[in-house]
């Protein structure tokens, strides 16, 4: 979408939630983490890390585990309002890292526990923040949303723009 060209290479970095961390410095550090794992792998590229949490009443919602987790993360949700945040950390070959945070408020319409059974059953919450993604069927969950589209799917583009400028590049238009 932004024209840039890039290879997806996923980190092997665990996810895990550490004692007394925000959900704001779990993702940036995870996001930070990933990074520095793959610039390890490639020293000579500028490497974007990111990570997405769904939190509720202060619990951090990742991946659901299993179908039945997925339900039951996203009958929770339902008819109630959430916040995603996502972090996004750029390495550069030179070594210079800057990161970020990025929060966005999503609402989620009332719905049947069958309902999302049947969302669940399409596979699609399986590997996403909060087991939905608003880019894609999870989009029927939702009534509105303040704050970054993007940073709810998961790359939160003025943030990015904001890391590219913080480490001297500046972003154009593809032609």
């Amino acid at each position: 979408m932004l024209g840039l060209s890039f290879t997806v290479h996923p980190s092997e970095v665990a996810e895990d939630v550490r004692p007394g961390e925000s959900a704001e410095e779990h993702v940036e550090r995870l996001a930070r983490d990933k990074a520095a794992h793959v610039a390890a792998l490639h020293p000579s590229a500028a490497v974007i890390g990111g990570d997405t949490v769904v939190t509720l009443e202060g619990d951090i919602l990742g991946k659901p585990s299993g179908p039945q987790d997925a339900v039951a993360m996203l009958t929770r949700l339902a008819g109630r309002t959430h916040e995603v945040a996502s972090g996004l950390a750029l390495v550069m070959p030179s070594g210079v890292v800057r990161s970020g945070v990025s929060t966005t408020q999503v609402t989620f319409r009332l719905f049947s526990e069958e309902f999302a059974r049947a969302y669940v059953a399409t596979g699609e919450p399986m590997d996403k923040a909060g087991a939905y993604g608003i880019q894609g069927l999870g989009a029927a969950l939702v009534t509105e949303i303040h704050g970054d589209y993007y940073s709810v799917v998961g790359l939160p583009v003025p943030l990015l723009v904001k890391l590219f400028e913080a480490c001297g590049l500046e972003y154009t238009f593809p032609s």
